[in-house]
């Protein structure tokens, strides 16, 4: 697999301004609180997961260690976690034993696929743009978009689609986000760590601004949990407003319980570069590579 990095496309950047801070709540023109906006660049320093709360169901860990964070270069899910059903658990285990054994397998990220909710939220970084009848969310890596309708419906018969159907409404200041239809492809997983989904994926999102005080407890879970990089994309000395994603997934045919955790932002401070990636024409393990077309040397 291969990335590149260039200046990320000017089109998709302007409506939000690169490294932008975060926003205050709006306010109404008869002084009451009106919705926040969360219009802007929102950094995620670290890799491979999500945030596992302190207690209760919520989703799975890495195994594998590398000192006290998960180690990203063997992702070993923790296919005991009491959340999964005994075929996905074994399915994890089985993911996990590749992994241990050095063999790297294909996820929606290395193998440049739609990586699908709540898979793309993993990324390290997210792009919010904010308008009344639609957000919208730019995912660093791979050009991945998500279009969230608010104050509307999903239709009688959902037709499936990698990000599924998302409609959005406000709850005070906390933008709820409810998506279901999310397609089943050749590499779905919820995680980096292989555990599957069904047809019957449906995730709710909920995001809040909060203080540094109240946000301290996401990033420790955070810096607990996962491999930090990209560290000079924020000002580690930030104090002010974070983004905090809390999400619930809920698949009966994969999972004993719904199960949640969250991911915690702050705003990015350096502008923000493109994320290339390219297909990889080699297949993992044993099998036969794929028959992509290639020349002996370049049109140029």
């Amino acid at each position: 697999m291969r990335r590149g990095k260039n200046l990320f496309l000017a089109a998709l950047a302007a409506a939000a301004g690169l490294g932008q801070a975060a926003a205050p709540i709006a306010r109404s023109t008869n002084g009451a609180a009106s919705v926040p906006d969360f219009s802007g660049v929102w950094a995620h320093t670290s890799i491979t997961g999500f945030e596992p709360l302190a207690s209760g169901p919520t989703s799975l860990t890495n195994r594998s260690r590398r000192g006290i964070t998960s180690d990203n270069r063997q992702l070993v899910g923790d296919y005991t976690n009491p959340i999964l059903k005994p075929q996905a658990a074994e399915t994890v285990k089985q993911h996990g034993e590749m992994s241990l054994a050095g063999i790297g397998y294909p996820t929606p990220r290395n193998q440049c696929w739609p990586g699908g909710v709540p898979f793309v939220f993993t990324t390290t970084g997210v792009e919010v743009l904010q308008q009344p009848d639609e957000i919208t969310f730019l995912y660093y890596e791979d050009h991945e978009v998500r279009h969230v309708r608010m104050n509307q419906r999903h239709p009688a018969h959902v037709t499936p689609s990698w990000y599924g159907d998302s409609v959005g409404h406000f709850e005070g200041d906390t933008l709820v986000i409810d998506t279901v239809g999310i397609k089943v492809g050749p590499y779905a997983m919820v995680d980096w760590y292989g555990t599957p989904h069904t047809p019957a994926l449906h995730v709710v999102e909920r995001y809040r601004l909060l203080d540094y005080e109240r946000a301290k407890e996401g990033l420790a879970r955070d810096a607990k949990e996962n491999f930090q990089v990209q560290q000079n994309t924020i000002d580690p000395n930030y104090k002010g407003k974070h983004l905090q994603l809390a999400f619930t997934v809920d698949d009966a045919g994969v999972f004993k319980m719904p199960w949640s955790a969250t991911m915690t932002y702050r705003p990015q401070v350096t502008e923000w570069e493109e994320s290339i990636c390219a297909e990889n024409p080699h297949k993992y393990g044993t099998e036969k590579d794929v028959a992509l077309p290639t020349a002996d040397k370049p049109d140029f």
